[in-house]
């Protein structure tokens, strides 16, 4: 903008011309080569830079000779947007070239250049465009090397946010709120980040080495998750009594990891070892308290993660410094999608809906014309309305339709984007004429100097928020205007701008939402699909890895293309305002948090599981059954999301998983089975999580039946009970005759076969429910051999049509259930220490309310 504005102006005095019109075509090169030409190698970059004076200075003679008339004007003005959204479907020299001539006939609307000065706009033009592009190869040459040496110190700087806000959680004195928050701000951004830098490892011109790009994409994610790692065990110690030394040799460790230099990451082993040798003190201390003793596993865990760390990431820069110089040989190499620079949002399923609706005879034009008609319908509305309004600004509302129509593909989008335009419009306005008063009309570089700065800052917000590049924008326009306009009139001349704005963004939203309109709904149903797609192609590669070890398989690269489609996800689901608790439309964010927790189990997935493995042929059947019915399970959910009709039923695998981790928990330990139980964990958590998701897009949720394998003695213990579903024997003594619930127990303490039946009295009721019926609850304790104080878990009670009834959580081994109606049930209890253990239990239909004293042994 500086070499631009600079140029315009020399150049304005060497011709003759007025400065004015010297600076608004040559500003009109800087401000279009920063926001529309990104290419990578200098070839493309000239090309592009100095195509743009051409169409630019063709319409300014165009507006010229029409300007006189007025009709024909402000038609060639709509039907220049109308052309601009067409030729944005060919390319980006194909946008620039329909962006140039837009601006230039409203350059040439609003400075009434005569046609006799086409020449001299021509040769101002050419010239900027040239001294802009000699700017950027002198200052921003295209060098892929550097750009993944940035890129790097851009990581770091969010692991190092990471690391610091690790620090305050960790300060007993710091609001604990206030500090989890922050965490979770702080590994937001680091994923975002992560994403963004992993998409930015895809220059199309490069021809990459394969191996090297892997190395890249797989150090990078390992980096990625032991931060995250660290970051939820540090949140997991701020609930917890910490021992004051194990607290202090945590946050030494934490802060070397956040002021380690670039190349000493291998600096973080010492603190990791710090770390692992005070929760060794702690934990075997005579001192150690039970609850100080709880959090010795979640220190030791950040230790291990710290040594991750500081592999990964040594790695992962160590390949960064020693990458070729040669542009041609930069290892980048392709795995997310970004839109303008930032993790892809609601453009991709927008794509697919259209293009899926638009397949057949007439209606494969869609595509092509329903932008462009969006665009020409809204430009035919406002300009006679903003013409009305001020002849000499119209244009104003032509800005409001092409700014709300480009990159935003849904209702919600745009509204935001209309609150966020007319919020930085009001912000700028007042910051902008309180910097005019003070700098005063006669100081052009001080003004100058404002309008490059507040075009900068307003770049650097867009990234963030879009209000800050309006806030920015409109500070450096009432500089301009301020050259023309006197004070006085300067507040009814931005708040006709924000008028003519806002009407421009409104008209636009409602033709979008009129003319062949795509449902916000079926949108982020098709972005969901994406992830189910996404996951099954986890699975599928998590399949291949483990049966084909030398197959060309990237389970990390999987994950985060997970990574990528719940962005996708997230950008459609955010309400427009965000509403309190308790009221309707939750479901949405539910869905998303069980999606996010899915993602994480996901990535820790990948990583455990991208190993070599040798499964005994028992153990591989029971694997590959495990992933054909959770492939399935993903095909029925991406069925139900497609056609909105749930006809099938979620298979839970986890239980199976659990019973294959069990069994393989019998081998030998070692690093390899480490990482195998820790893959089938996570494999199972994936499944609950995508269970609990599929419930809430209306799928029944069922335990998957263990065909083709050979049952375990828990399996042979439900099939059993399901055999003696219904059977109801006589209590065995007449005290407990009368009101009577019939227990069936699946295994007695210590045990692996069927206890005797147990019966359990149900206390007098107290109340009758509405419906007259029977509302009974069931508490009691759930106890093994191994836990003597008692196993956490949860409770699930379902009917004997197989619906989920009752839950409920298992706190220090005791647990209650309300509710429950005659009939027979099923208590399901999950511990992470055990497998999932059920009972049978028939309540009475006695009328009233009672209670059932019901206790279990795992």
């Amino acid at each position: 903008m500086v070499t631009s504005l600079a140029v315009g102006y020399a150049m304005a005095g060497a011709l003759d011309i007025p400065a004015m019109i010297g600076m608004m075509i040559g500003g009109m090169m800087g401000l279009m080569s920063a926001f529309a030409v990104a290419e990578n190698t200098w070839q493309r970059l000239t090309r592009a830079i100095l195509w743009m004076p051409f169409p630019y200075a063709a319409v300014l003679w165009l507006a010229a000779e029409l300007h006189d008339d007025r009709r024909l004007e402000i038609g060639l003005m709509v039907g220049a947007l109308a052309l601009t959204f067409f030729l944005a479907r060919f390319g980006q020299m194909y946008l620039l070239t329909g962006m140039m001539l837009f601006n230039g006939l409203m350059v040439g609307m609003m400075a009434n250049i005569p046609a006799g000065m086409s020449g001299k706009a021509l040769l101002v033009a050419l010239v900027s465009a040239a001294a802009v592009l000699g700017t950027r190869l002198l200052l921003c040459y295209p060098m892929p090397r550097e750009d993944l040496l940035r890129t790097q110190r851009a990581f770091v700087v969010e692991a190092r946010r990471v690391a610091d806000a690790a620090v305050e959680a960790l300060d007993p004195d710091a609001d604990q709120e206030r500090a989890v928050r922050r965490m979770t701000r702080a590994l937001r951004r680091l994923n975002v980040t992560t994403v963004t830098i992993d998409g930015r490892l895809a220059q199309p011109e490069v021809a990459a080495d394969p191996d090297m790009a892997e190395l890249l994409h797989r150090h990078l994610f390992d980096a990625e998750l032991a931060l995250r790692g660290i970051g939820r065990a540090v949140q997991d110690l701020t609930g917890l009594a910490v021992d004051p030394h194990l607290r202090e040799a945590l946050v030494v460790g934490l802060v070397v990891a956040r002021d380690t230099p670039l190349g000493s990451a291998q600096g973080l082993r010492p603190a990791a070892e710090i770390i692992r040798r005070q929760a060794d003190a702690a934990l075997n201390g005579p001192d150690a308290a039970s609850r100080r003793a709880e959090a010795v596993e979640p220190a030791y865990r950040v230790a291990q993660l710290l040594d991750s760390l500081a592999g990964s990431l040594s790695h992962w820069l160590a390949l960064g410094w020693s990458s070729p110089q040669s542009p041609a040989k930069v290892p980048f190499q392709p795995t997310v999608a970004l839109e303008r620079d930032r993790p892809a949002g609601s453009a991709a399923a927008t794509r697919r809906v259209l293009a899926a609706g638009t397949e057949t005879s007439w209606r494969r034009v869609i595509p092509f014309l329903r932008a462009p008609l969006h665009a020409g319908v809204a430009a035919a509305i406002v300009c006679p309305i903003t013409d009305a309004i001020d002849p000499q600004r119209f244009y104003w509302g032509l800005v409001g339709v092409m700014i709300t129509l480009f990159g935003t593909n849904t209702t919600h989008e745009r509204l935001r984007k209309f609150g966020h335009r007319m919020t930085g419009t009001v912000i700028g306005a007042v910051i902008g004429i309180a910097l005019l008063h003070l700098v005063g009309h006669g100081h052009v570089y001080v003004m100058l100097t404002i309008i490059v700065a507040g075009i900068t800052l307003g770049a650097w917000g867009m990234q963030r928020a879009y209000a800050l590049w309006v806030v920015g924008l409109v500070v450096a326009l009432v500089q301009l205007y301020g050259l023309t306009t006197p004070d006085a009139g300067m507040d009814h001349l931005l708040g006709e701008r924000l008028l003519d704005n806002g009407l421009g963004i409104l008209i636009a939203t409602l033709c979008a939402a009129v003319i062949f309109p795509l449902s916000g709904r079926r949108i982020t149903r098709e972005a969901e699909r994406g992830y189910v797609s996404a996951v099954d192609d986890l699975v599928s590669q998590l399949t291949l890895r483990w049966e084909d070890p030398d197959a060309p398989v990237r389970l990390r690269g999987a994950a985060r293309a997970l990574d990528s489609a719940l962005f996708q996800v997230v950008s459609l689901v955010r309400p427009l305002v965000r509403m309190p608790l308790g009221v309707r439309g939750r479901d949405a964010d539910n869905r998303t948090a069980l999606l996010t927790t899915a993602t994480g189990h996901a990535r820790a997935l990948a990583a455990a599981a991208d190993i070599d493995i040798d499964l005994a042929p028992r153990q591989a059947e029971r694997f590959t059954r495990i992933t054909t019915v959770l492939t399935g399970s993903l095909r029925a959910l991406d069925h139900a999301l497609a056609t909105g009709e749930p006809e099938e039923s979620w298979q839970r695998v986890s239980p199976l998983v659990r019973e294959l981790k069990a069994e393989l928990d019998t081998a030998p330990s070692g690093p390899r089975a480490e990482r195998i139980r820790t893959a089938l964990r996570e494999l199972a958590a994936l499944d609950d999580s995508l269970a609990g998701y599929a419930e809430r897009c209306g799928l029944t949720v069922r335990s998957a039946s263990p065909q083709g394998i050979v049952s375990s003695p828990m399996e042979r213990r439900t099939q059993a009970l399901v055999a003696e579903w219904g059977t109801r024997r006589a209590p065995r003594n007449a005290a407990a005759s009368e009101r009577s619930a019939t227990v069936t127990a699946t295994a007695g303490p210590g045990t692996g076969t069927a206890s005797p039946e147990r019966v359990l009295p149900v206390r007098p009721p107290t109340s009758a429910t509405p419906s007259g019926g029977v509302a009974v609850t069931v508490a009691g304790s759930i106890r093994c051999d191994r836990h003597p104080a008692g196993c956490a878990g949860w409770i699930t009670v379902i009917n004997g049509r197989g619906k989920r009834v009752a839950a409920g959580s298992v706190q220090s081994g005791r647990y209650r259930v309300d509710g429950l109606r005659p009939g027979p049930h099923t208590l399901i209890v999950s511990a992470s220490a055990h497998a999932p253990h059920a009972e049978l239990l028939s309540v009475p239909s006695a009328g009233g309310t009672g209670r059932i004293d019901h206790d279990m042994w795992l």
